[in-house]
């Protein structure tokens, strides 16, 4: 193990997942602070042993029961003051799939997975207002 003189930041993914011609996206109300009971994509904390995208599918499996999905990464999001927590840097990924194929159920540390029109959506936790509408971007 290596020790460094600079400050790491931590490290997590976030995955907008859309649906349908609004389109609508996939939200989870969170259990835990901070945000707690507030609206958030799906995401999560990368675990040391796995790659950006695996841990993506990873938390989206966990948080929604969406799996076996194609992601394409939005971009990455660094602003300092972007989690209470400390310095949080998150990558974000999108997807799209067809709502009636899947079984969305609520899991980990999402305590609900509700689809919402991403033109009336509501307060959201961290800065997730600003990853989907760069995910949207992507869409277009």
């Amino acid at each position: 193990m290596f020790c460094y003189e600079y400050p790491r930041p931590a490290v997590t993914v976030d995955i907008a997942v859309f649906s349908g011609d609004v389109p609508d996206v996939l939200l989870i109300r969170r259990k835990h602070p901070p945000f707690e009971r507030h609206w958030a994509l799906p995401g999560g904390f990368i675990e040391m042993d796995e790659s950006l995208e695996a841990s993506a599918l990873r938390e989206l499996e966990e948080e929604t029961g969406v799996a076996d999905v194609s992601l394409t990464e939005v971009g990455t999001f660094g602003d300092p003051d972007r989690d209470p927590r400390g310095r949080v840097i998150t990558v974000a990924y999108t997807t799209i799939v067809k709502k009636s194929l899947l079984n969305i159920e609520a899991g980990s540390d999402a305590s609900e997975a509700v689809w919402f029109p991403s033109t009336d959506l509501p307060a959201l936790a961290f800065d997730h207002g600003e990853i989907i509408r760069k995910a949207l971007e992507r869409l277009t």
